[in-house]
């Protein structure tokens, strides 16, 4: 069963998406989502990006359907030895593939 998922969005990642620069999505698993459902970003201006209480919708949305859904959580190899301790020094970066142009 497809579902329809509103999230917000800040406006500098809305325009990122909107122009085809950012194409995947970084979020706290704290919600249901797999492939085939919908996702529905709602556009907001926060008034400082430390603080998401002081924020309101800008009216502009978008829709865009979920491919890939990688939940960390699922991820044996980040047990593995050295890993854990790199990824505490270094963190992580969610790297976007897109086709080359020829």
């Amino acid at each position: 069963m497809t579902r329809e998922i509103h999230k917000k969005l800040s406006k500098k990642y809305f325009d990122l998406i909107a122009s085809g620069q950012k194409t995947f999505e970084f979020r706290v698993a704290d919600f249901k989502c797999e492939p085939g459902d919908v996702l529905v970003l709602d556009e907001y201006e926060y008034e400082n990006d430390d603080d998401t209480t002081a924020r309101r919708a800008t009216g502009r949305s978008m829709r865009k359907l979920v491919g890939h859904v990688g939940r960390t959580k699922d991820f044996a190899w980040l047990r593995r030895g050295g890993v854990k301790e790199d990824a505490e020094k270094y963190g992580f970066q969610i790297i976007s593939l897109l086709e080359e142009k020829g």
